[in-house]
């Protein structure tokens, strides 16, 4: 029996069908609830490095049509992006091509504020695990329409240092989110960050040094004690689904401002 992979595992939570997506850009869903506009929108932008040849394309994932069916049911509309956070082959070596995947992620943006469904005032950018890194732009320099940044078990440093040089992958160094938050203090975006009690310690390392770099910035913690990464897949629980249920509202609550 082949192994389902993580990719297409289920999500959590049972929850409705999603209506039919509007196909944006080519990379690009956008789901959109119930009743007039313009709406309020969360971009869900997914981890990586992930293979550019993956078969199912991060919109077609289970997990992401859960979160953004949770979304949509609370009132707001949601996105998922396919963006290129792939390991390409340079001269020096292989690379996590991190400045493709953030290009993807501003295009994406833009396309949705120009939407006339979309609030392109009222805008919150959701990632995941490794997509965190592309997280740096964005407290760098927040966008005034960027309401929040959400982050579900990042990857919030390139890990390169601390492997054999034989393992290692090259990352531009403007992806620091420690230092972009730490520069960013109070003029920060909100930001809401879903910790799992059961993180590699390489990342949970990264993630309270995060945490002590932001000491300033206006920064929300939602734990889930028992919750391995990826568990929105992987720890069907009802702690695991008390903490998206919470961390959904508090999206809904933060766009709603």
């Amino acid at each position: 029996m082949n192994e389902i992979p993580r990719f297409l595992l289920p999500f959590v939570i049972d929850h409705p069908d999603l209506p039919k997506p509007v196909a944006l850009a080519g990379n690009l869903d956008l789901y959109l609830p119930a009743g007039p506009g313009p709406h309020p929108v969360v971009l869900l932008i997914h981890g990586g490095p992930i293979p550019a040849d993956l078969g199912t394309p991060p919109r077609g994932w289970p997990v992401k049509h859960g979160y953004a069916a949770l979304l949509v049911e609370a009132g707001v509309a949601a996105a998922v992006v396919d963006h290129r956070l792939h390991v390409v082959d340079t001269p020096d070596g292989p690379t996590v091509d991190a400045v493709s995947a953030a290009a993807d992620v501003a295009v994406a943006a833009e396309t949705l504020r120009a939407h006339p469904d979309v609030d392109g005032d009222r805008v919150v950018y959701w990632v995941f695990s490794g997509g965190g890194l592309l997280s740096a732009d964005w407290l760098r320099d927040r966008p005034a329409w960027l309401r929040a940044i959400f982050l579900s078990y990042p990857l919030l440093a390139s890990p390169a240092p601390h492997l054999p040089e034989q393992e290692r992958l090259r990352l531009d160094p403007r992806f620091t989110p420690i230092e972009a938050v730490a520069s960013a203090g109070a003029d920060a975006p909100a930001i809401v960050l879903t910790r799992v009690g059961r993180e590699r310690p390489l990342l949970a390392g990264f993630v309270d040094e995060f945490i002590t770099a932001a000491a300033k910035a206006p920064l929300e913690i939602i734990d889930v004690p028992d919750g391995q990464h990826a568990f929105d897949v992987l720890d069907d629980t009802d702690q695991s689904r008390a903490a998206l249920r919470t961390t959904v509202a508090r999206a809904v609550e933060l766009l709603r401002r």
